[in-house]
């Protein structure tokens, strides 16, 4: 291996050279190797974990708290349980074979794809930077990884990080501009997984095209929350404030915008100020529970997003430190700015509606979103949601937790995204599944071969059967 190689934009061609002969030479086939470097990464992370959360509040003032449950602790959990079904994973699986291939015994062989490119966002910086690598080095795959650059302490941590467990013929971290993510697409790669925007999700799936590049694609979208008149509006109001404005709402599974019930709006408000300061006191702004917006520019979209609507709650901003404080804004029009795009900051509009057809004439009028997720303690209502709306997954009576069960598959539909990851989802979205059918030869029915002369009537009725 060329350990003394150091992977950067102006050697990409070079680095994909090294990591397709690595691959082809058999490199990464063996499962004992790759789980024995998985745990050697997860010692990594477990004894660097100081620095990733110093990274992570240097990138956006991510409190150490949010950093330990949302990133590393995250990917600790994800390594352990990929470590320990790895094996089973890898080996061949047996299928009923039929009577149409008997005698046969039938199997699914999962191969790795080979040279997979993943590209990955700034806004948890660590967690979605190495979760799909784990599952594309689980599967057998050469990685090369490009970290945002809105995200420069986390990057070089996660570059550090595999630079110590991988030669860069096995993993290499690409940092650079976006000239470098452009620069990666114009090569043919084996797999892409992008985690992003809608819009740059479409550029990503329009370059691998050619190719027919199989590829993952996690967007985002405006993904509703539902609160009935039936829901413990306290609750709702404390799972609620946690789960928009962690990270400072820079999730792409945070509740976009909320639909309420009329009946209940004013006391979700109260219930909303309470826990509001419960959480970041009277002064969030000096609160070392928020995190901050990533950048200048994002900061701007964002505070402009603000003008001429009713801000209820909040409002506040700083550009100085790219505060802005948890907002929620009241029966914004449909044709707002705030209501056009996914937000992807600390701001909430709240529309309130009084009959349930009033709630499909709001969440229809957007793409299917990533998430959604309801409030209620009346099944039917949630049921019925549930089986009306199209979206990539969602919680009743709380928001964002479903992506923490790794037997749940994470990831979008229609503009929201394709495929799915975490746990063995991730290995086998990184994995093609091979069919094989291993035919005996003792015995050799001839019915099939030519010439078929009278057999037709025969094999009629033989296949009504099957």
């Amino acid at each position: 291996m060329n350990t003394d190689f150091t992977p950067s934009e102006d050697n990409i061609p070079k680095i994909i050279d090294l990591q397709k002969a690595f691959f082809e030479s058999g490199g990464t086939r063996d499962v004992s190797v790759r789980i024995e470097k998985l745990k050697q990464l997860k010692k990594v992370i477990e004894r660097r974990e100081d620095d990733i959360c110093t990274a992570l509040h240097n990138d956006f003032r991510k409190p150490e708290f949010e950093t330990i449950v949302t990133e590393t602790s995250f990917i600790i959990s994800e390594l352990k349980y990929i470590i320990k079904n790895l094996k089973k994973w890898a080996q061949p699986k047996k299928v009923s074979s039929t009577l149409l291939n008997f005698p046969s015994r039938d199997f699914i062989y999962s191969e790795p794809y080979g040279n997979c490119l993943i590209l990955a966002p700034w806004n948890y910086p660590f967690q979605l930077k190495v979760s799909p690598a784990i599952g594309a080095i689980a599967a057998g795959n050469t990685v090369v990884l490009k970290p945002s650059e809105y995200s420069p302490y986390t990057s070089q941590i996660v570059q550090e990080i595999f630079a110590e467990v991988f030669s860069p013929e096995w993993v290499s971290v690409v940092q650079g501009e976006a000239s470098a993510s452009q620069k990666l697409l114009e090569h043919k790669w084996d797999y892409v997984f992008f985690t992003g925007s809608v819009p740059v999700g479409r550029i990503v799936n329009k370059a691998i095209a050619p190719h027919l590049t199989p590829a993952t694609l996690e967007l985002g979208g405006k993904s509703p929350c539902l609160v009935h008149k039936s829901a413990k509006i306290d609750l709702a109001a404390k799972r609620i404030v946690w789960g928009k404005f962690v990270n400072a709402g820079q999730t792409c599974i945070a509740p976009d915008y909320l639909l309420i019930d009329s009946e209940v709006k004013e006391e979700f408000y109260s219930a909303v100020k309470k826990e509001l300061k419960s959480a970041y006191g009277d002064h969030p702004k000096s609160s070392p529970d928020l995190a901050r917006i990533v950048n200048q520019k994002n900061f701007e979209r964002l505070v402009n997003l603000l003008d001429n609507e009713n801000c209820i709650i909040g409002g506040a901003s700083d550009a100085d430190s790219l505060y802005i404080a948890p907002t929620l804004l009241d029966e914004p029009s449909l044709d707002s700015e705030v209501m056009k795009d996914e937000i992807f900051g600390p701001i909430l509009p709240v529309i309130s509606y009084t009959s349930e057809k009033e709630i499909g004439e709001v969440i229809n009028k957007y793409p299917k979103p990533l998430s959604l997720y309801i409030f209620s303690e009346e099944k039917r209502f949630s049921e019925e949601i549930l089986q009306k709306f199209s979206f990539g997954g969602g919680t009743i009576n709380d928001v964002l937790v479903h992506i923490a069960n790794k037997n749940l598959p994470f990831g979008g539909v229609g503009n929201s995204g394709f495929g799915a990851y975490h746990g063995k989802y991730s290995f086998d979205t990184f994995s093609h599944k091979k069919s094989i059918s291993k035919r005996s030869t003792w015995l050799d029915l001839p019915f099939k071969y030519a010439p078929y002369g009278n057999k037709v009537n025969l094999i009629k009725r033989f296949l009504k059967y099957f």
